[in-house]
């Protein structure tokens, strides 16, 4: 996501350890465009829980940055800038910045000042993947640490005044998809991270590269505990969730974002902020008034 997780540099180079898409002229590669499209495969259960109610959706620009802003900061970019929507680190042993600001309290009002919060959490990362994480999962651990994390998502959601239907976004950075063990093993723990969100009652959504741990996901999807929501990275400099978007017709109707660029110093309202930016057309927190 923002500087806590990856430099652009890194980032570039786990999208292409990803093996499956790369940027090319501001256009996915036509690999990238083939690779988990076309119509669910026949029998595949819904991508989305049938019990949950109607979900709040939003549809516009969104803004993602490391540590929350101030209430202040908030509701100034809310009078001035073109964003609607704000991304948070609600928990996760690997999330990577505090957070002073995120409270129930900063929740429900910057909820009331109009802006459409999306929930993410940043759980164990891949066995193969570069650098160092306080949590990792392996081939022995990924079922437990899933359903760990996902209940503890659940849980970080929740006491933040976020309702069941809300969605909570999975951060999975990048890695190296020609490795089979650490594809499935990230996959395994996608799996029970997912049920045991859904068991509290939440949406689910997936953060990752469009090269790499989205397409990873988008090749099973749909299917049994796969994400209700695609959070995808495909840095094109285009706010949109349809142009070049690379999974075909999968996570249609409401269900998808895109992070477009990253790392971008912008100031509104007297206030300058460095976020990533994203299109948005998917669920966003349900808060309690």
């Amino acid at each position: 996501m923002a500087r806590h997780r990856l430099t652009k540099k890194h980032r570039t180079i786990a999208m292409a350890l990803g093996g499956a898409v790369l940027l090319v002229g501001g256009a996915l590669t036509a690999q990238a465009a083939s690779s988990g499209g076309g119509a669910p495969a026949a029998g595949a259960m819904p991508a989305r829980p049938v019990s949950l109610s109607k979900p709040a959706t939003f549809t516009g620009r969104a803004f993602d940055t490391c540590t929350a802003p101030t209430l202040a900061q908030m509701k100034a970019w809310k009078t001035a800038s073109p964003y609607g929507g704000a991304a948070v680190y609600i928990g996760g042993k690997n999330r990577g910045c505090a957070q002073p600001q995120l409270t129930r309290d900063w929740v429900k009002a910057v909820s009331a000042v109009g802006w459409k919060l999306i929930p993410l959490y940043v759980g164990a990362q891949p066995p193969c993947k570069s650098g160092s994480d306080p949590e990792r999962m392996t081939a022995a651990t990924a079922a437990s640490l899933g359903a760990t994390d996902g209940a503890d998502a659940g849980a970080k959601a929740g006491a933040l005044g976020m309702r069941p239907g809300s969605p909570v976004h999975l951060d999975m950075e990048g890695f190296d998809t020609a490795n089979t063990s650490c594809k499935d093993t990230v996959l395994t723990y996608t799996r029970a991270w997912n049920k045991a969100l859904h068991a509290k009652g939440y949406r689910t959504g997936y953060y990752g590269f469009a090269s790499s741990s989205a397409a990873v996901v988008a090749a099973v999807s749909p299917g049994t505990d796969m994400p209700d929501a695609i959070w995808y990275a495909a840095y094109d400099d285009t706010a949109s969730t349809t142009t070049n978007y690379p999974f075909g017709t999968k996570w249609s109707g409401h269900r998808r974002g895109h992070q477009y660029a990253i790392n971008k110093k912008e100031t509104y309202g007297g206030v300058t902020l460095t976020v990533d930016r994203d299109a948005w057309d998917a669920p966003v927190a349900v808060v309690a008034k």
